[in-house]
């Protein structure tokens, strides 16, 4: 008990005094949370050129959401199962939940119940809230107090620990280092590698609407009397080429050159048009920073039958499986009120992808002769 009261005192300061607070309170667009990309950042902009304008970013935020809301769960009561597989604003709970917590680093969820109807038939009702409306507000010893909900003009709040009843909100977040109320999203790791992909995307457009090539240069020979072009005449030719010779309708098109003109056409390079590998490389970081490997998403590679396989069973294991469990273990904290016994866990058995990992695990448990067969349905899960 000495220890305890010494570092209880060592805890407040030595003299009664609180703490320091834990974590920062940032209010801004991305919904409080610490961002350690180039300031200012905007999560509404991020999302757009990362999830709206990337096909990459954006198919593999949906590999992964999907595949959460899909995974089997282990058998549940009929109204518990239900709650889970509701929608939000026609979105699949899970997935929404999941796609928060991928592009924020936080998911917050809303229990909808009454203090008097925990233990009733009546269950909550549970809604996905954007994380980026949501401001955590820690006390004065800097342990998270409440969090407002801010919907333009309109603000709500919900306290963090409800003595009177359940929690009204579970905050579901991502390993953050250097913040204690806020998690960190896969948004910061992959910036760069989707402004990479997108600009590049945008090269090739500009380049392919020109011929793909630079279209060359109009080269004047003055002649023996040495007359150059007035200025009013070389802004006639910059517009008539512009209007008449540039951009992908005019491709091709023969130009007709007098007085002294003559065309010098330029070109590009294989090395300085070859934005194919710049555009993979991109890509692949774009999918190593949401966890998803490149051959699921179509990228070069070797992608022989074995190879994918391979690669679909490691997506489930470092990603889906341990995103899954930290979501429906928060899920299953904030319902204890209603069901104590609750334990939200997926079913991996009843998972396609780790079938070959069950197989091989039974057989090598058939094998043991030194196990009985109780001690063998014991590890095998079975009753």
């Amino acid at each position: 008990m000495t220890f305890w009261k010494n570092f209880a005192l060592a805890f407040k300061g030595g003299s009664g005094r609180s703490r320091p607070s834990l974590g920062r309170s940032y209010i801004g667009t991305y919904g409080g949370a610490f961002f350690s990309g180039t300031a200012p950042f905007s999560y509404e902009a991020s999302v757009r050129e990362a999830y709206v304008e990337n096909a990459v970013a954006q198919r593999a935020v949906r590999i992964v959401s999907e595949a959460v809301a899909d995974a089997p769960l282990m058998p549940l009561q009929d109204k518990a199962a239900a709650l889970i597989g509701q929608s939000v604003a026609g979105q699949p709970l899970l997935e929404t939940i999941t796609a928060h917590l991928l592009l924020h680093g936080n998911a917050y969820v809303q229990i909808a119940g009454v203090a008097e109807e925990v233990g009733r038939n009546n269950p909550p009702e549970l809604y996905a809230l954007r994380p980026d409306r949501i401001t955590v507000e820690p006390d004065a010893t800097g342990w998270p107090a409440a969090y407002v909900y801010r919907a333009g003009e309109h603000e709500t709040r919900y306290p963090a620990n409800d003595a009177a009843g359940p929690v009204q909100i579970v905050h579901i977040k991502a390993f953050h280092p250097t913040d204690d109320h806020y998690g960190l999203g896969c948004l910061g790791a992959a910036a760069g590698a989707v402004a990479v992909h997108n600009r590049a995307s945008d090269w090739n457009r500009a380049l392919l609407d020109n011929a793909a090539r630079p279209s060359g240069a109009l080269v004047h020979d003055p002649g023996p009397d040495g007359a150059h072009l007035s200025g009013e005449q070389v802004d006639r030719l910059r517009a008539e080429m512009e209007a008449s010779f540039s951009g992908r309708d005019n491709a091709g098109r023969p130009l007709l050159l007098e007085g002294g003109l003559s065309w010098q056409a330029l070109s590009m390079t294989p090395a300085e048009m070859d934005f194919v590998a710049l555009k993979a490389a991109a890509a692949r970081e774009i999918a190593l920073a949401f966890g998803v490997p490149p051959m699921l998403l179509g990228l070069p590679g070797d992608n022989s039958y074995a190879n994918y396989r391979e690669a679909n069973r490691a997506l489930w294991r470092l990603t889906i499986l341990p995103l899954a469990g930290k979501i429906l273990e928060g899920l299953s904290r904030g319902l204890k009120p209603w069901w104590p016994d609750l334990d939200l866990r997926v079913d991996r058995d009843q998972i396609p992808a780790l079938s070959e990992d069950r197989e091989r695990m039974w057989n090598q448990i058939s094998a043991a002769d030194f196990l009985t067969g109780e001690e063998k349905r014991k590890l095998l899960g079975i009753d």
